[in-house]
């Protein structure tokens, strides 16, 4: 899940050290929760103070760790066995901790966002408790699509239409220095001045949201097969002929390097869709100086079919107070436990039940976060999971940057990116 997150009780930066839990000089027994982003960590605050009143033996002692660190130091910390008792993962990660022994299964049911509780289920067995989630939406530029004549709530696209809908709209919405839309006589690709859409290689909002949308896969069991499946390579051929071809969205030289160079793009009036998630919230409320809102997500030959990504807590198998530990994992999985973090419009909750305060939050904002529900409603796009998953990933990047830049052909280079992602995953 992209970076979400004050620190609370204690904040552990990447040079500090990290602790599994231990007993208080005043007798308490202390539970470490480990996240990585600092914003939550103020709803988590919030959260085990209401706790620790009903639980007076248990001291939570929140330690912050930030994204660009976090993946190296938990890996170091899970061997030497001084990992938190709790900490945040996420479905890349899942696998390498479930399938070796390190974490405790979760006993336990809530009332939980089905789709997280089955991005954590492995083997049989849910391993996570899911915390946050997030999908895909459709952000746009109120100014620009009613200048255009689009209707963003409207749009689907169809890889095989000579001239579909999403296309046609996105020409319209395109505009270089003079005034000219793609197609027209004179209109100068290397002076665009306002994009239509965010083609990117920005997997979780972009390409695999129109891959499931076309009825592709990108993964089978713990294996990556997205250059196999036909409707998978059709989805990546049109997302990156936006971008090369129909010059509709920016060059991948820039968003290849830079993953937040199309939110810059959307909130300075220079892109008029903005495909993204709730994580985005924030960003485009404060820096947006126009009139926005959120519409559904594209509609693909196979509907709208986006990711749902989520967060979960896990419990470290070699906790010292296991007893204490359950309670803690038990907490962040309940209503009341979640009940900040909703409230403070930082993510939707795991737990369904407290999802309305989220919506709440944003409503009294103006912004009406339903197309997300909605999008997380239907059928959905799973994110990849694997023990070496991530590993993979890392290994196709780079293949695919070339793609997106037109340096390889879409057929061509998503082979090479499975192999690769394939092979490393091997270990």
């Amino acid at each position: 899940m992209r970076r979400l997150v004050l620190s609370i009780v204690a904040v552990l930066l990447s040079a500090g050290c990290s602790i599994a839990g231990g007993d208080d000089v005043d007798g308490r027994t202390t539970v470490t929760f480990r996240l990585w982003d600092e914003r939550v960590a103020s709803a988590y605050a919030q959260s085990f103070s209401v706790f620790e009143k009903a639980h007076p033996k248990i001291h939570v002692d929140v330690q912050v760790v930030p994204w660009a660190d976090y993946w190296t130091k938990l890996p170091a910390d899970v061997v030497a066995g001084t990992a938190a008792d709790v900490f945040w993962t996420n479905t890349s990660n899942l696998g390498l901790y479930a399938d070796n022994g390190k974490l405790l299964p979760v006993d336990f049911t809530g009332d939980w966002t089905t789709s997280v509780v089955g991005l954590y289920t492995r083997g049989g067995r849910l391993w996570g408790v899911p915390q946050l989630w997030d999908s895909i939406a459709l952000f746009y530029n109120k100014d620009l699509v009613e200048r255009a004549g689009v209707d963003p709530a409207a749009l689907s696209w169809d890889p095989a239409a000579a001239d579909d809908p999403l296309r046609a709209a996105l020409r319209k919405l395109t505009e270089d220095g003079a005034g000219r839309h793609p197609g027209q006589a004179g209109f100068d690709p290397g002076n665009i001045t306002t994009y239509g859409f965010n083609a990117a290689l920005d997997q979780q909002a972009v390409l695999w949201d129109f891959v499931g949308s076309n009825g592709g896969t990108w993964q089978s069991g713990d294996t990556f097969d997205f250059a196999d499946r036909p409707r998978t390579v059709q989805a990546t051929r049109y997302v990156v002929d936006l971008i090369n071809a129909g010059h509709v969205a920016p060059s991948a030289a820039d968003t290849n390097t830079n993953a937040e160079k199309a939110l810059q793009l959307f909130t300075r009036g220079r892109l008029a869709l903005f495909q993204s998630g709730p994580f985005s919230l924030t960003s485009v409320q404060d820096g947006a100086g126009f009139r926005w809102g959120i519409a559904p997500l594209l509609r693909g030959p196979a509907g709208r079919i986006g990711v749902v990504h989520g967060v979960a807590a896990v419990a470290s198998a070699r906790t010292r107070h296991r007893a204490a530990t359950v309670e803690v994992l038990k907490w962040v999985g309940s209503a009341d436990g979640q009940r900040p973090i909703a409230a403070g419009g930082f993510a939707f909750p795991g737990v369904t039940a407290v999802q309305p305060a989220f919506v709440d939050y944003w409503k009294r904002r103006g912004v009406d976060v339903r197309p997300f529900l909605d999008s997380a409603a239907g059928t959905t796009f799973p994110a990849p999971v694997g023990p070496r998953v991530g590993a993979g990933g890392t290994a196709y990047e780079p293949i695919l940057q070339q793609v997106f830049l037109g340096q390889l052909g879409v057929a061509e280079g998503l082979r090479k990116a499975q192999a690769a992602g394939n092979e490393a995953m091997k270990g």
